[in-house]
């Protein structure tokens, strides 16, 4: 178990937690959600003592050991990456190392021989023995496979090397698992494997993560940090969020009887209870959850920008016709004789390994690119408006505060109407004046999707629009282009946000072929395993 004694944290006037409390024990996994800068990491690192709180204290059983995923890439460069892993048990790599020592000894004396059979006892007890198939099976599930075993961590890519890391923190069965944003480069398919892994753990887990497909999978508990404090709740993020926003409608409406809200709690709670996200202790969980009442639920200080996108008119049937497009970048085929036809309705989630193809078919049906061959047609009543991946060119160098940067984008130029648009989107205040090029990933996120909703379009084309955002402005990216009446094209690595918001998914194929299917995310993922 890992105990949380009044903890507090200040940076100089500045107060990231006062007086925390909290107790995480064996079999569950904690989600630990709150805004940007609630100080999330510095929670975790805190907890793992690279950081020092102010007041208070983190305990742990006596022999309890903790893992936690590293974040220096560069760190075990010098390393193969089979060892790398196993350094993530700390005492049983270095067992290793001085059993190797001693072994290699040319003058192998008796005390040499004793301290050998202490040291071979002390291994069998670690599993040492297991040890390296322990670390291949962890890296095989994360898609690093055998052929890079016996490279040199400085060989690798960053993708790689983060994939290594996780492996190294999941090693050796750790009793207490600190794991920050761990499917951060991880494809559908290591993300599941890591899924299934976390939800047959059954020791003590602590996770930071933007995908709430994740934490509704892998969390019997959220941990929210708001208000300086972290309140543990049981359920994963859906029944979290909508318990908090049922609480935040209540303390509204004061005139509503609480006897209605506390009925749609139980509703929530009756369909929660059944995520068998782990299913070994689903009956307890439900038990936990059927002792909470709508007190317990406090309301979120989050504030959740608007995202809401209104064509100025309705398309007509003809939107969009791709025909035999062809594109090669640096010797590779990208796309190879790409054809597909946009209907009126339809929300098509391009899915694919090749990052580089998805971004290039956007560039060129939005013009920003030129294909070697083939040929697309826009329908006349359409208006499109794009959201790219790199949106550098809008903010770089560009010496404006945020009023006048939106204004460029507006026919409604007054600043009353502009600050209120923005005031929406978080940008209230002082925050309205801020200089375009000093904004954050996020808060260029914000400006770009405020772009898009003042130009009316009944065609969005998205290209990664979850980058950089925390949970609140997924949540509502989310609701808005589920609510869009027109036609979306989109990429995401966020499953929730595919699974809610596609109809269509065009899956593009490392040899640039697309394989074109009229059916949701999941039903898609369904067919392919």
């Amino acid at each position: 178990m890992l105990t949380v004694n009044n903890v507090s944290l200040r940076y100089g006037a500045r107060v990231l937690f006062e007086d925390v409390n909290a107790k995480f024990t064996k079999g569950n996994c904690y989600g630990l959600i709150g805004a940007n800068g609630a100080g999330k990491s510095t929670f975790l690192k805190i907890l793992s003592g690279e950081i020092e709180a102010n007041t208070g204290d983190i305990s742990i059983d006596p022999g309890e050991r903790m893992a936690v995923l590293k974040q220096n890439h560069f760190e075990f460069d010098e390393h193969q990456v089979l060892e790398t892993v196993i350094m993530g048990h700390e005492k049983l790599y270095s067992i290793m190392k001085e059993k190797e020592a001693i072994y290699a000894k040319p003058d192998f004396t008796d005390e040499d021989g004793i301290k050998a059979s202490e040291l071979e006892g002390e291994f069998a007890e670690l599993n040492g023995w297991e040890a390296e198939a322990e670390a291949s099976m962890l890296l095989i599930g994360l898609g690093i496979g055998t052929d890079l075993h016996e490279k040199n961590m400085k060989d690798l890519d960053g993708a790689q090397k983060v994939r290594v890391l996780l492996a190294q923190a999941l090693f050796g069965k750790p009793d207490i698992l600190l794991l920050d944003e761990p499917t951060n480069h991880l494809d559908i398919k290591s993300i599941n494997w890591l899924e299934n892994f976390l939800m047959d753990f059954e020791n003590t887990v602590i996770v930071v993560s933007h995908d709430r497909h994740f934490l509704n999978k892998v969390c019997t508990h959220i941990a929210d940090l708001d208000f300086g404090k972290i309140q543990l709740y049981v359920g994963n993020y859906d029944f979290w969020y909508e318990s908090s926003q049922l609480a935040l409608q209540m303390a509204k409406d004061q005139n509503k009887k609480k006897e209605e809200k506390v009925k749609q709690l139980q509703e929530f709670i009756a369909r929660f209870s059944a995520n068998a996200s782990k299913s070994k202790q689903a009956t307890s969980r439900k038990k936990m959850l059927d002792k909470i009442n709508l007190d317990d639920i406090k309301p979120s200080s989050r504030r959740y920008p608007f995202v809401g996108f209104k064509p100025e008119r309705e398309a007509g049937n003809d939107l969009l016709f791709v025909e035999g497009l062809n594109k090669t970048i640096e010797g590779v085929k990208v796309l190879n004789n790409v054809s597909f036809m946009v209907n009126k309705g339809d929300k098509i989630a391009f899915i694919g390994t090749n990052e580089i193809a998805k971004t290039t078919l956007f560039e060129i049906i939005m013009g920003e690119e030129k294909a070697d061959s083939g040929e697309y047609k826009w329908g006349v009543t359409t208006s499109q408006s794009y959201f790219p991946k790199d949106n550098s060119k809008y903010f770089d160098g560009v010496d404006l505060n945020l009023v006048d940067w939106l204004r460029q984008f507006s026919e409604e130029k007054s600043e009353t109407f502009i600050r209120g648009f923005l005031g929406r989107m978080l940008f209230s205040g002082e925050e309205a004046l801020k200089s375009a090029k000093v904004l954050s990933g996020g808060e260029k996120v914000r400006c770009m999707l405020s772009r898009m909703m003042l130009s009316g379009s009944n065609v969005l084309i998205l290209d990664e629009p979850t980058n950089h955002l925390d949970l609140e402005s997924i949540t509502a990216v989310n609701n808005g282009l589920m609510n869009f009446p027109g036609t979306v094209l989109f990429t995401s690595h966020d499953h929730q946000f595919v699974q809610t918001v596609a109809n269509r998914v065009i899956d593009i194929k490392e040899d640039g072929t697309i394989v074109d299917k009229k059916m949701t995310y999941d039903e898609y993922l369904e067919l392919n395993n």
